[in-house]
């Protein structure tokens, strides 16, 4: 079987790859310019039937709608680097900020210091070779994903 005859049978809409979140899961999602956009609304969508998840990531360019007010109880944010769009809710103790050096990073996930149940990243769609590409944030993302499953989606590819 050939990659591109494995590659389709994985690919699903959204709401059918964010089904695996659990209420207590830790969810990273991928920082920079290439967060997930579509995936975090969907899992909005979900915030009535989930509690207690933790959205971990580094500087985000994209909005953060689960840090409203409305999604207490449902999201906790825990940002590794403090963007304009999770300050607010940092400042407010709706939010949660830990400091630590780019570098070092990785190795959280890596050693499973903060271990990661799903995470939610941009990725291209396949080269003629098979090959997906992170785009423009692959410095902590690579580390978290070689380690879970990724899901293509429909939405997205």
């Amino acid at each position: 079987m050939n990659w591109e005859t494995i590659y389709r049978r994985k690919v699903t809409d959204a709401a059918t790859a964010l089904s695996c979140i659990e209420s207590g899961n830790r969810l990273y999602v991928g920082g920079g310019a290439g967060g997930p956009a579509r995936l975090i609304d969907e899992l909005c969508a979900r915030a009535p039937e989930l509690r207690d998840v933790e959205l971990i990531h580094i500087l985000t360019f994209i909005d953060a709608p689960y840090i409203d007010p409305k999604y207490e109880g449902s999201f906790r944010d825990n940002s590794l680097f403090i963007g304009h769009n999770v300050r607010k809710a940092v400042q407010e103790g709706r939010a949660d900020f830990t400091p630590i050096f780019l570098s070092e990073i990785p190795g959280l996930f890596q050693r499973k210091i903060l271990p990661i149940d799903v995470a939610l990243v941009s990725l291209s769609p396949p080269d003629e070779h098979g090959f997906c590409s992170y785009g423009v944030e692959v410095g902590t993302t690579k580390p978290v994903s070689y380690t879970h499953l990724t899901l293509p989606t429909s939405d997205l590819v």
